[in-house]
């Protein structure tokens, strides 16, 4: 890693990875993390690696268009996370977790999941007012990860759009200017999923 950035995004990358395995929201080798490191570059977990034991070695820069920058071979979601990237300079961050609350909720949703009278919607630019909704994007899986992307690309224009969408059966993307902000948002949409999934307990 020679691009100046590297170390501080690889630190940022190592950290995120730690907390989210504490949280139980990447088992096994799921979940990927990429840090902006210019206007044509990222730092992005390779394939295959657990999360909660991440070193540098485990961390590689790919090109905005997709061209590695170095060995290895990045996350296989790579797509999802360069197409953001080049939508918005402004979004320095992505992460994606498998939490167990995500997944199911994912499951049973429609193309979006209505979030509404939690204050942390806050944190995701939403109104905590009860009388104010969001809504949370949810697309179909596609083995086919270009595809993927390129069909939720352009649901993000959208004024509303919260920073955040689910993948059926799959899990949650968010991101942020940074790795700091793009982990507050995902914590504070982990803690509502989390409720949300409690409150469907309750009802069946």
């Amino acid at each position: 890693m020679t691009h100046p950035g590297a170390p501080a995004a690889a630190r940022a990358i190592i950290a995120a990875g730690r907390r989210c395995d504490r949280n139980g929201w990447v088992p096994g080798t799921a979940g990927n993390f990429s840090v902006r490191l210019d206007d044509a570059s990222c730092l992005i977990t390779q394939s295959g690696r657990h999360k909660g034991f991440l070193t540098e070695a485990d961390l590689m820069a790919v090109g905005l268009d997709g061209s590695p920058r170095g060995p290895g071979r990045p996350s296989n979601e790579t797509p999802l996370h360069l197409a953001l990237y080049r939508r918005d300079r402004a979004i320095g961050a992505v992460v994606h977790g498998h939490s167990r609350a995500a997944t199911v909720l994912s499951m049973r949703a429609g193309d979006a999941m209505t979030l509404a009278g939690y204050e942390l919607l806050k944190v995701l630019g939403a109104s905590p007012d009860p009388d104010c909704a969001a809504s949370l994007a949810v697309f179909d899986n596609d083995q086919d990860i270009s595809r993927l992307a390129a069909r939720i690309d352009p649901t993000l224009a959208a004024p509303a759009a919260l920073p955040g969408y689910l993948i059926r059966g799959h899990g949650v993307y968010v991101w942020g200017s940074g790795m700091d902000q793009a982990m507050a948002r995902l914590e504070a949409l982990e803690f509502i999923l989390a409720c949300e999934l409690e409150k469907l307990r309750r009802t069946e």
